[in-house]
């Protein structure tokens, strides 16, 4: 896929293959790991005035509203609780066609 005209394409490749992975870890034990090197506006992108404008607003100050015409829910999860999120207090009705975002940081 390639992204822009002069832009390289994501390049997708064997990081550890399952033969390397062999000799590294304890007999029978094996697996593959890919490594993925892309520029960043690969794929589905959201510019903001920060690409372009050293002052401009980045992407985390961009209100919703202005690029996404989609009803949200945002879940604030309390740092404190640990990295996990283990349950989130909300049912499929709640959630169904609406973007779903966690909060995890304070803030």
């Amino acid at each position: 896929m390639i992204t822009y005209k002069g832009f390289p394409a994501p390049i997708i490749c064997d990081w550890l293959s399952r033969e390397a992975s062999r000799s590294r870890y304890a007999h029978g034990t094996e697996f593959q790991i890919r490594r993925i090197e892309m520029i960043a506006n690969t794929g589905t992108y959201v510019d903001s005035p920060f690409h372009r404008y050293e002052n401009g607003k980045d992407l985390s100050e961009l209100p919703l509203e202005s690029v996404a015409e989609i009803e949200c829910v945002v879940v604030r999860v309390d740092p404190a609780a640990g990295s996990a999120i283990e349950q989130v207090p909300l049912t499929a009705g709640e959630v169904s066609g609406r973007a779903v975002l966690f909060h995890t940081l304070q803030g």
